[in-house]
């Protein structure tokens, strides 16, 4: 899997820059770097990207502020690298489109075995290609990725759609909040992280995100897909 896919890494701090690249190198990553957001933006348009790691705060345009612009072309998987901790950065980042989040305290083994799954679950779709998941006013096609509400095309990040497969593939069965961890986030994380994930998903697909009719929380324990 390393090989066939390109790594974009972005951030000013040349030092981290080198010390990313080597390690993705060394796992066989084809690797593009860039220390600002425009320079990203540049090789983005004109290369493929199959993963994004992107620092947050950096001369001229944010990490935040580049995410969006992506979001508004592209679901490639976007990973925050940051030296701030606290839940506000992590919020935003998740909420703005973001797959993951990273301390830069983070050993670069542990943000490369992210990157890597990252790449993983959205390598995923491959095993359902042709099914079309119909559920009325929501319809999932596994080959083509797209979500389609009350015939309205949808879009979203690709952990927002394997998420949403993994409910919609298991109606009724109730997902604990430890196993969403250890399937979407390799365990990394807490209760929080899902429900920044879940609360922007349903905005999306649902009518009243507030009176969910198909991601239903189970209280205390997790959620489950209705179906609607």
């Amino acid at each position: 899997m390393s090989g066939d896919n390109t790594i974009l890494v972005v951030d000013d701090d040349q030092s981290i820059v080198e010390l990313l690249r080597d390690f993705l190198e060394n796992d066989s990553f084809h690797v593009r770097t860039a220390c600002d957001a425009e320079e990203a933006w540049a090789i983005f348009q004109q290369h493929p990207i199959h993963c994004m790691v992107l620092d947050i705060m950096m001369p001229g345009q944010n990490g935040f502020e580049l995410c969006r612009r992506i979001r508004a072309e592209s679901n490639v998987p976007i990973l925050f690298l940051s030296a701030r901790s606290d839940d506000v950065d992590k919020i935003r980042g998740l909420t703005l489109g973001g797959d993951d989040y990273i301390v830069k305290t983070a050993s670069p083994g542990e943000i490369v075995a992210r990157v890597k799954a990252v790449l993983r679950r959205s390598a995923t779709r491959q095993s359902t290609a042709g099914r079309v998941l119909d559920y009325g006013r929501l319809r999932l096609n596994m080959s083509t990725r797209e979500v389609i509400v009350e015939g309205n095309h949808v879009v979203l990040t690709p952990k927002e759609f394997e998420l949403l497969r993994l409910f919609a593939e298991h109606p009724r069965h109730v997902f604990s909040y430890e196993q969403l961890l250890a399937k979407f986030w390799d365990g990394v994380g807490d209760r929080h992280t899902i429900r920044v994930h879940l609360s922007r998903l349903r905005e999306k697909i649902e009518a009243d995100p507030n009176q969910p009719q198909f991601l239903v929380n189970v209280w205390g324990v997790g959620y489950r897909f209705e179906g609607g």
